[in-house]
């Protein structure tokens, strides 16, 4: 076999794809310690990997550019002559990529068919359960390398960390038993379970456990879990809950999670970027199912998901709305679930 010098790994997006890339990053570098890995990914989410000591470049794709920039991206993969490229996300994009630059390539293969069928009309052909990252794996097999089963990796700075510690120090947060993270919004409405939910989840929480609560969510999923907040406020010690949704990057939602004792998340990125920091996970499935591959890896985890209903899966990333119009997949996932979940996971009563 030629000698493997020049990787290029392509996965463009999103955030919970993007970090259970990981393990195959960390299995190649281990593998081919001399050889040049590179990343190619989507501008926007550079922070997830800009760290990884097993990636000698990271190359950022401006989708903005549209075209342009694709054929300019393409061009400069072709120039730099790969011996291999792994293509991870295995859409138009990435195809005409590999394709463009005339290396050898190996392509994750999606299950695009059993995936279709399951979701289209519920014919489940998936006889085991085979996470995104065994997917991944996938594409070298030809090397006989095997899962190394250390789950995800996620890095950040000592000066992401010292902000972090920073936060804390400012919270007062000594004064609580337990501090817990929750992620309670997601980018697609199916995989959000109920507002008014979280704000009884929560309160329950902080009043029998003298709970700190972090809000962890993006800029644009702010306004709504802010509502959460002041919610939950009215109910308890205010100062007992703090929403930093649109005030972190992910590197520090990560270094922030990394002082909390268990993460309650959607369907979400921050589950995975949780999942990554071997996080204990208690995790709200919605219109999605684990054969699918994206349920939390690599860490201790609870799953509560509605198994009573014949319209889930509905979809395979997520929906705008409920083709049933009932949302019976979250509406039906009580409190009670959720709570005794959180109690199991950290063996209290």
């Amino acid at each position: 076999m030629k000698a493997i010098k020049k990787i290029l790994i392509i996965r463009l997006s999103s955030i919970g794809d993007i970090v259970l890339t990981s393990p195959i990053l960390r299995i190649l570098r281990n593998f081919l310690p001399d050889s040049r890995i590179d990343f190619l990914i989507r501008r926007e989410y550079t922070e997830l990997i800009k760290f990884n000591p097993n990636i000698n470049n990271v190359i950022e794709f401006d989708t903005s550019q549209g075209l342009k920039g694709l054929y300019f991206i393409a061009n400069e993969i072709k120039n730099n002559q790969y011996d291999l490229i792994l293509d991870l996300h295995n859409n138009l994009r990435s195809n005409y990529i590999k394709f463009f630059s005339k290396a050898k390539f190996y392509t994750i293969n999606k299950r695009t068919v059993k995936r279709f069928l399951l979701v289209k009309f519920k014919i489940n052909l998936y006889r085991d359960t085979i996470f995104a990252v065994d997917k991944y794996l996938e594409t070298i097999k030809f090397l006989k390398l095997k899962n190394d089963n250390k789950g995800l990796d996620l890095f950040y700075t000592d000066d992401i960390k010292l902000k972090s510690e920073e936060i804390i120090k400012h919270l007062l947060i000594q004064d609580y038993d337990f501090l817990i993270g929750v992620a309670p919004s997601a980018k697609h409405y199916t995989k959000i379970w109920p507002a008014e939910k979280y704000i009884e989840l929560l309160t329950m929480i902080i009043q029998h456990f003298n709970a700190f609560v972090f809000l962890f969510g993006s800029q644009n999923e702010a306004e709504y879990i802010n509502q959460i907040n002041n919610a939950v406020k009215t109910k308890v010690n205010k100062n007992s809950i703090v929403n930093m949704a649109g005030k972190l990057s992910l590197l520090e939602t990560a270094a922030l999670m990394d002082k909390c004792k268990v993460i309650i998340t959607n369907d979400t990125g921050l589950m995975h970027i949780a999942a990554a920091r071997k996080r204990k996970i208690v995790a709200i499935f919605g219109s999605t199912v684990k054969e699918f591959g994206f349920f939390p890896y690599g860490t201790e985890s609870i799953v509560v998901e509605n198994n009573n209903i014949n319209c889930r899966p509905c979809t395979h990333i997520g929906r705008d709305s409920c083709p049933k119009l009932h949302l019976k997949c979250l509406n039906d996932i009580t409190v009670d679930m959720v709570y005794n979940a959180y109690k199991n996971i950290l063996n209290v009563k």
